[in-house]
């Protein structure tokens, strides 16, 4: 399916932090890093107002591509040989790519301290090598997935 743009009332960076909640008690090892998946909103519409089917976007829990790095183990990106990651850097907070099957699926769940609020974001712990290319965005509003 190619791209589309999706109209979102919040970004969907900041909304992926958020419901994954304090992230100070996961620890990730090794080269592996934790990425939240983006999934479209619920009822979402594209920027021309075409509203996108209940199961256009409950699909996002299995073939979603991109996401979001959370967090990412000591090792994560370093290649001392230069062969994977030569001349590239990778941070918390950065829109990346990856395979659908790649990595270990599972989903974080936190409570809003005010509201109590049970939260929900899909993960996925993978290797550093199954990160695939990094996202550039566009304004906060108006990113393509």
């Amino acid at each position: 399916m190619p791209a589309v743009l999706i109209a979102h009332e919040e970004d969907p960076g900041h909304k992926i932090f958020r419901n994954a909640g304090d992230l100070d008690e996961i620890e990730v090892f090794n080269n592996q890093v934790l990425v939240g998946v983006y999934e479209r909103p619920e009822n979402s519409r594209t920027k021309t107002g075409i509203v996108l089917p209940y199961q256009t976007t409950d699909e996002d829990k299995f073939q979603s591509k991109v996401g979001v790095i959370l967090k990412m183990g000591p090792s994560a990106f370093h290649d001392k040989n230069g062969v994977w990651f030569a001349n590239a850097t990778f941070n918390v907070g950065d829109w990346v790519g990856f395979r659908a099957n790649d990595g270990w699926g599972l989903k974080l769940v936190s409570v809003d301290p005010r509201s109590g609020e049970k939260r929900e974001q899909l993960c996925r712990l993978m290797p550093d090598t199954s990160v695939l290319l990094r996202v550039a965005c566009l304004e906060p509003a108006d990113r393509i997935y």
